[in-house]
């Protein structure tokens, strides 16, 4: 192990969209820092400042750019919403398609101006918080230190998995999972009520752009009548060429209305479907929509479940010979700043203080921190968490055939709910 006093100064930043118990993970490795006699930072607003960095004509400035911590900064705080040093989506790493091109100065130029920020703070550590994109960062920022001279200044880097979409490599749950699928059940009991009180039917499209844990979750915990999540597509759900039939996918829940109709003489439900249906949606759907900084549709501006209830209102009158009424609603944002629950501050809490753990006591470079168990720490090494060839990490999808598949499945057939 290193010598621990070689960390004396850490930068926290946070990048991507907000999940609940930001704070209690921020606030934790911060105080962590701050107790045994270091400094913490806060860098403000993720990577949008340090992608613009210049030591001459757009220097860092304090308060500004980013904070120093004090302990009273950081007491206190770890049941608040939102994000205390703020977000964004900026991507240091645009353009980098694999090894080779972190060799490439051009494709490189915004990682060394994160690099050259940083280490004109004087830090000698990066907290990284973020989703897959920024543990993809991460690893940029780790394998661009690689190649520095041997006389160049670097900082360690150790990150900490955020998404409240839940589908992580290398960690059982994130923090901020089971608020949001707590919140947006709550939102969609309340659409169930409505529904039985006016004879209608909900197609709620949740976040989760990749898998179905969030939409799962939603659906089990809010008792709707079917999910359908990106695992479910290969049963029967693509055409020929890859892409969404929505003619399927209406049929799929027509079958279910009409069951509850005809067997059940109910005359309402929900369906809940995962965002990331929406991605494979024919291209002509797509063409117009824009993408972020890091290459991804803009889901929330398609609208899924409006587009899907006119499938399943057009498959309901051609099979049945009436109209039957069906009302989209989209969650997601609203449960990102939900008032955090007690396992979400819990996990939250000890990631931070794992932060400290895996820099410190443990002297760890390029490592993503995790929790398995009973909140037991564990740290796994980056290269364990990306494709070796892209530099892309894996997405950890649900398991079809596993006991949470079979359970959503179960919870779904019970058509007398």
């Amino acid at each position: 192990m290193t010598d621990p006093m070689t960390i004396r100064r850490v930068a926290i930043l946070f990048s991507g969209g907000p999940a609940p118990a930001a704070n209690a993970v921020i606030s934790s490795a911060a105080v962590s820092f701050i107790d045994s006699g270091r400094q913490a930072l806060g860098i403000l607003g993720g990577y949008s400042n340090l992608v613009l960095y210049d030591a001459e004509a757009r220097p860092l400035m304090r308060d500004l750019h980013y904070r120093t911590f004090t302990e009273r900064d950081v007491t206190g705080m770890r049941n608040d919403r939102g994000v205390v040093i703020g977000t964004a989506r900026d991507n240091p790493g645009k353009g980098i398609r694999g090894p080779k091109d972190l060799d490439d100065p051009v494709k490189t130029a915004r990682l060394r101006k994160v690099w050259a920020g940083l280490t004109d703070l004087g830090v000698d550590a990066l907290v990284s918080i973020g989703g897959d994109d920024t543990l993809k960062t991460a690893n940029f920022l780790y394998e661009f230190q690689q190649r520095l001279p041997k006389e160049a200044r670097r900082f360690k880097i150790v990150h900490l998995p955020k998404t409240i979409d839940n589908d992580y490599r290398g960690i059982d749950f994130t923090f901020g999972f089971f608020t949001a699928v707590d919140f947006m059940a709550k939102e969609l009991l309340n659409l169930r009520a409505d529904a039985m009180a006016t004879r209608t039917w909900f197609i709620v499209e949740t976040m989760g752009r990749k898998a179905g844990w969030l939409s799962y979750g939603v659906a089990v915990a809010g008792e709707a009548n079917l999910v359908v999540g990106v695992e479910d597509l290969e049963d029967g759900l693509l055409t020929e060429d890859g892409t969404l039939d929505l003619d399927a996918l209406a049929d799929k829940i027509v079958d279910h209305i009409v069951v509850r109709e005809t067997r059940d003489r109910k005359q309402y439900g929900t369906v809940v479907l995962a965002e990331g249906l929406a991605e494979y949606l024919p291209p002509e759907m797509l063409k117009d929509v824009g993408r972020d900084e890091h290459g991804h549709i803009s889901l929330g501006k398609l609208d899924l479940g409006y587009i899907v209830k006119g499938a399943v209102e057009a498959r309901y009158l051609a099979r049945i010979g009436r109209e039957r009424k069906i009302k989209p609603v989209q969650l997601g944002y609203e449960s990102r700043c939900a008032q955090p629950h007690a396992f979400d501050v819990l996990l939250g809490s000890q990631l931070g203080v794992g932060a400290y753990r895996a820099l410190v006591e443990e002297g760890l470079d390029g490592h993503m921190v995790s929790c398995s168990g009973q909140l037991d720490l564990e740290y796994v090494p980056f290269k364990d968490l990306v494709d070796p060839e892209t530099l892309v990490t894996g997405v950890r999808l649900i398991e079809r055939g596993s006991d949470f598949h079979r359970l959503a499945r179960f919870m779904e057939t019970r058509m007398d709910l």
